[in-house]
């Protein structure tokens, strides 16, 4: 399991569990869900195709780890999939995100229409979302919060359907109707949701293009997500997290 740890910063330790805990987890979360008529019609319309989908691959859908990947450039979102007790995650499906807003980088600031980068959970299920069904990501986190600029990092995160806004992660409705379901099976047994957001692929080509085009400050910011990167891409499987005192990310097997 990944854990999220603060050096130095024992505020900070205190505070970040309040947003991975803001939803709460019973065996009944799912029921409750249900009683709202798009997340019955997501189920009516998604989750039999999704389990057949799912023990195609050896996924058992009554028990699984869902971790998630979006790359902003390339404009996609990754999903994977393990069984409990499994030592590495396979690539379970990748979908289109509608729309990027802002550059590449991270967030800093409340109203500066970019989307965070770094590592998230998802922790809030909104099934009557203006933006048809979303689900937050847990931005700020602890590093964001010391990284902010000015005196609000901002938030409301969200993965949502509609295809449309600024700062988020935009999905189909048809594509969001699937997440949602998948997010809430994993959810309602009590299973962590995390959500990892990179500039984009951290592939050669893409490096040489990141120096070649983005400020210094920037490219060292990526370079502490880099590591945790190239491990997922190496083993499948999730590094701790750590944040030092300066809010700079690094790494434990």
């Amino acid at each position: 399991m990944r854990i999220i740890n603060v050096i130095h910063s024992a505020l900070l330790v205190v505070t970040l569990p309040l947003y991975c805990n803001a939803q709460v987890k019973t065996s009944s979360f799912k029921t409750g869900q249900l009683k709202n008529a798009r997340v019955k019609d997501a189920y009516d319309a998604k989750w039999g195709p999704l389990q057949t989908e799912l023990k195609t691959v050896k996924i058992n859908p009554n028990e699984f780890d869902i971790y998630m990947r979006a790359f902003k450039q390339d404009g996609v979102l990754e999903v994977w999939m393990k069984n409990k007790g499994e030592t590495k995650y396979k690539l379970f499906k990748t979908y289109d995100i509608c729309a990027s807003s802002g550059s590449l980088g991270p967030k800093r600031k409340e109203g500066d229409g970019q989307v965070p980068e770094g590592f998230y959970q998802i922790d809030l299920f909104n099934p009557k979302s203006n933006y048809y069904l979303s689900m937050r990501i847990n931005y700020p986190n602890a590093s964001d919060v010391i990284l902010k600029e000015g005196t609000n990092a901002g938030g409301a995160i969200m993965m949502h359907g509609d295809c449309v806004t600024i700062g988020c992660l935009p999905m189909t409705n048809d594509k969001i109707k699937e997440l949602y379901v998948l997010c809430l099976e994993a959810k309602n047994r009590n299973n962590p949701i995390y959500i990892d957001i990179f500039p984009t692929k951290f592939t050669e080509a893409n490096l040489k293009m990141l120096e070649a085009n983005y400020p210094k400050s920037k490219v060292a910011f990526w370079n502490t997500l880099k590591p945790a990167y190239d491990y997922f891409e190496e083993h499948h499987w999730l590094p701790k997290v750590n944040i030092d005192k300066k809010g700079r990310y690094f790494f434990e097997e």
